[in-house]
């Protein structure tokens, strides 16, 4: 199987080693068990986190010289190795909670906003 180059980060297909990943990339604050794409930097001063009984509710955003088919491809590719389940191509579902990325500005110049919430059924 032929290897696949998503943000500079070498990627195996869906069999890619999430250390490699995991090394490369770090991970976002709100959320220790989700990487960040090589390429973005997240803004600090943009997380918020509020803990409620139905779960936690927390947002931040990353910047980066790259593409939003870049950052879709790298998390269809990463998330699902840390139980994931892809909803579409910008929200993903695990446990009780879902993850949504969105996007602002332009290739090249893009900002990525990750909101965690509890997942509504």
């Amino acid at each position: 199987m032929g290897g696949v180059v998503i943000g500079g980060l070498a990627l195996a297909g869906i069999r890619a080693s999430l250390s490699d990943a995991q090394a490369a990339a770090g991970f976002l604050s709100i959320a220790e068990d989700v990487p960040l794409m090589p390429g973005l930097a997240e803004n600090a001063d943009a997380a918020a986190v509020f803990d409620k009984p139905s779960g936690r509710i927390a947002s931040t955003e990353a910047k980066g010289a790259v593409t939003a088919s870049a950052v879709r491809q790298f998390y269809a590719a990463t998330l699902p190795q840390l139980g994931w389940t892809r909803q579409d191509n910008e929200q993903y579902r695990r446990d009780k909670e879902q993850l949504r990325l969105g996007f602002v500005g332009r290739d090249g110049a893009l900002t990525v906003r990750f909101e965690l919430a509890p997942h509504q059924q």
